[in-house]
């Protein structure tokens, strides 16, 4: 092991992710009864030009009418792109008016660290400015070429950078890949074509402390499609992934919690190996299969998200 360690900045439970326009009050109030482990209330692209204004007032009374925390959510909201009009007065009017009641900033289409950090300054003033007791986190969308790019630089920016997600879609656009479908696997490519962009951010992610999360599945009447979306993330390493319809909660909630079969074998081998520990031994076999230290600690992250999972960890 390397004598740097960056260890996980900040534990929530993300399995779920439910994208919730902020045009539409109707659909904050229900995501906030919702199964979803994580919401982001948006104000980017599921919100048209016109309706920014309105869209971010209504994102600040929800804020401060509903109970987020009480009902055991994480809040986030998606503000603008920095390079939009629209993104200064997101921070400042969500920061001022509710920034007690926030628990991340999910910043999209981040190319470089310097985007963070410009976020992040005037995030450190109003939270100073207004006293607050709470810190909001950032999480970063990594969405374009220039994002993954840079998404080492990224994921080390440190502060309050909590996250990295995955945007497939305008990721696509990015690389003018040919596909339509948003998160869906295009028939002409012998493979997973977002393989390789998902599997470099996970690995920046876990070099530097950070939650993965995957994006959106577009086709909402595709249950299986997401499901098998969602599992060839989860094999990567990631722990979450949006939920763009309220149907695709419980398939992510599903499928991002470990199975009691795969938490038993956990506990198994933490206690196969405390016998041969105490034998002198540094390895052991169990149901025939040899296990050691690096088994301990596969065992020791699935055991973690089951205790957050049964803790409702935020």
């Amino acid at each position: 092991m390397s004598h740097t360690i960056n260890h996980l900045r900040r534990l929530r439970l993300q399995r779920s992710e439910l994208a919730v326009p902020g045009s539409n009050p109707e659909m904050i109030e229900k995501a906030a009864n919702s199964d979803a482990d994580y919401i982001f209330l948006d104000i980017e692209d599921a919100v048209a030009p016109p309706d920014k204004e309105r869209a971010r007032a209504n994102i600040v009374q929800a804020l401060n009418q509903i109970d987020w925390r009480g009902r055991g959510k994480t809040i986030s909201v998606r503000i603008n792109g920095l390079d939009t009009h629209y993104m200064y007065r997101d921070v400042v009017d969500l920061m001022e008016q509710a920034g007690d009641r926030i628990d991340t900033l999910l910043v999209p289409k981040v190319g470089v660290p310097a985007d963070l950090y410009l976020v992040e300054a005037i995030v450190n003033q109003i939270e100073i400015g207004k006293g607050y007791e709470t810190r909001v986190g950032l999480e970063a969308l990594i969405e374009t070429a220039l994002g993954m790019a840079n998404v080492e630089q990224i994921a080390s920016f440190g502060g309050r950078l909590e996250a990295l997600h995955f945007g497939v879609a305008d990721y696509a656009a990015s690389l003018k890949a040919r596909t339509v479908n948003i998160g869906g696997l295009n028939p002409d490519y012998p493979g997973d074509q977002w393989h390789f962009g998902l599997s470099r951010m996970t690995v920046a992610c876990r070099a530097y402390g950070l939650r993965a999360i995957d994006g959106p599945f577009g086709d909402f009447s595709d249950p299986e499609g997401y499901r098998a979306a969602a599992r060839r993330a989860a094999t990567l390493g990631i722990e979450g992934k949006w939920a763009i319809h309220p149907s695709q909660i419980a398939l992510a909630n599903d499928i991002f919690s470990p199975p009691e079969k795969e938490v038993e074998r956990a506990r198994r081998i933490i206690d196969a190996l405390k016998v041969a520990e105490s034998q002198g031994k540094g390895a052991a076999s169990l149901d025939g299969k040899m296990i050691d230290a690096a088994s301990e600690r596969m065992a020791r992250n699935v055991l973690a998200t089951h205790d957050a999972i049964t803790a409702g960890s935020r």
